[in-house]
């Protein structure tokens, strides 16, 4: 199996991620904030964006990239707000 083979199963793995994500928030099972689904995100998007890097297509990278901004930014307020007092 070649570099391609597995760049695109990373590829198929990030949408799988991100499409359960949405999903689950769709079914009301998980909560947009929680961890579980911004961590999917995070994952998802991760390897989204080097499937997209990859093959060149650099504006879905762009959203890509966002898409994993968010979800950091999510998780990091998320923890932050746990941890006042």
């Amino acid at each position: 199996m070649n570099l391609r083979f597995w760049i695109d199963v990373i590829g198929w793995v990030g949408a799988l991620c991100v499409l359960l994500a949405y999903l689950m928030v769709s079914l009301r099972r998980w909560e947009g904030n929680s961890a579980r689904y911004q961590g999917l995100n995070l994952l998802g998007g991760s390897c989204l964006i080097a499937n997209t890097l990859y093959f060149g297509a650099y504006p879905s990278s762009l959203v890509n990239l966002v898409w994993v901004g968010i979800a950091i930014f999510t998780l990091t307020k998320r923890d932050s707000a746990k941890s006042s007092p």
